[in-house]
């Protein structure tokens, strides 16, 4: 069973990282780049002022950031394998309680995650271009976890629960975090114009989306696969 868990988590993690990489070069990046126009523009006006600004700005030589290019793609593509395979870790080992009848089912999943992890947080923090004012990060941490488990209960409850008070109490559950609300910043500010923020919104959630119902069915199919296989392998042990 673990072997099964860790075949299904690691392939569907590269293709799904795969994916989401892809997606996000072709729609997301372009968006991030532009915005770091915006971001930078200040700070090379600064440059300008003379001896006087330029003393003001101490850069750390030190700091790395990957460079457009191979760089970037390669850093998004290592962060994104990381977080698909533990996401697709936690997917086996649901299907190890509730076993999928058919690949399609994975869809299914595929959304619960991506309402868990993307949607029900985004309603109260968005996702924010380069130059977005912000609050807390801490404090938008704690609000994204909570936010997430409160989701994932609330879900359960509401689809798996058989007495009709548990799913009102899933609901409850679901909507606490948003009645609470998100932190937020002081003063609402951001450099690059509403209809690129706008943009960035909806790509960021469509292409977690397709990563999400990608991960869905393809960790459904492979599981499914080896759990045949394994059934296939006793039977003839058994022969």
């Amino acid at each position: 069973m673990f072997k099964r868990i860790a075949q299904t988590a690691g392939f569907t993690g590269l293709l799904a990282a795969l994916l989401l990489t892809l997606l996000q070069s072709f729609w997301v990046a372009p968006l991030i780049h532009e915005a770091e126009t915006y971001e930078k523009a200040p700070a090379a006006e600064q440059h300008a002022h003379g001896e006087g600004a330029m003393a003001a700005h101490v850069h750390d030589e030190e700091a790395w950031e990957p460079e457009d290019g191979w760089q970037r793609v390669l850093s998004t593509t290592g962060g994104n394998l990381v977080v698909a395979v533990g996401f697709a870790l936690m997917l086996a080992a649901l299907y190890t309680l509730r076993t999928p009848t058919a690949t399609r089912q994975g869809a299914l999943w595929g959304l619960a995650g991506f309402a868990v992890f993307v949607l029900a947080p985004t309603l109260g923090l968005p996702p924010e271009l380069p130059g977005t004012a912000a609050a807390d990060l801490t404090q938008r941490q704690m609000w994204w976890a909570s936010t997430a488990a409160s989701t994932a209960v609330g879900l359960a409850l509401i689809v798996f629960a058989r007495h009709g008070l548990l799913k009102v109490l899933g609901a409850v559950i679901l909507v606490i975090p948003h009645v609470v609300g998100a932190p937020q910043p002081d003063v609402h500010s951001a450099l690059a114009p509403q209809a690129l923020e706008a943009q960035f919104k909806i790509a960021s959630l469509l292409t977690n989306a397709a990563f999400w119902i990608a991960m869905g069915l393809i960790s459904a199919w492979l599981f499914r696969r080896g759990e045949a296989q394994a059934d296939h392998a006793g039977l003839n042990h058994a022969l």
